[in-house]
């Protein structure tokens, strides 16, 4: 209910500023101005999205992506080692990392929901690494920040992949920082 009264009074008080300095003509143009542009870059943010989920939905018909399911398993058993047990749950927990590296968060949220309920069946023991998979995914190292470079594509840079070495340098910092938190927490609250 608070957030229904917070937003209707950030449509009505711009709204009743606009009528009560005189300029409603041109607050509703820019209104109607701002809307189509939103849907433009919306429909140009989707369409690379759409392009780097097929890029995906490629790696997996052509078996790259069961390769690199396979590279990652051992480092995920690792870190997840109750999950590590139930087939399933592993295989959505491998998705959602490979998605995340490839920059595809739309595309490792279904598999890291199904993650998290593979963990949640585990029962109470499997809190932490359910703890962990949310710094994971929340952290999520990225070699290839597809959705970002869509984004600066539809922002009309030159050059979308010209941040890679940025991205590489500060989701390695927020990965190492969220782990050695996880694992400093894990000992503090057992």
């Amino acid at each position: 209910m608070r957030m229904t009264v917070l937003l209707l009074a950030l449509y009505l008080l711009p709204a009743w500023a606009a009528l009560v300095s005189g300029r409603a003509a041109e607050a509703g143009a820019a209104v109607l101005a701002g809307a189509g542009e939103a849907v433009c870059f919306s429909l140009e943010l989707a369409g690379g999205i759409c392009l780097w989920s097929a890029v995906l939905e490629l790696l997996e018909r052509c078996g790259a992506a069961r390769l690199l399911a396979r590279l990652l398993r051992p480092l995920l058993a690792r870190l997840f080692p109750r999950a590590a047990g139930d087939g399933k749950t592993l295989e959505a927990l491998t998705e959602n990392v490979s998605a995340n590296l490839l920059g595809l968060g739309n595309a490792a949220t279904p598999a890291g929901i199904r993650a998290a309920q593979g963990m949640a069946r585990l029962g109470e023991p499997a809190r932490d690494e359910l703890c962990l998979l949310v710094v994971l995914n929340t952290a999520s190292l990225q070699l290839l920040p597809a959705t970002i470079a869509s984004l600066r594509a539809s922002a009309g840079a030159a050059s979308p992949f010209d941040i890679l070495p940025a991205v590489w340098f500060s989701t390695l910092c927020s990965l190492t920082a969220g782990l050695g938190s996880a694992a400093l927490l894990r000992r503090v609250w057992p």
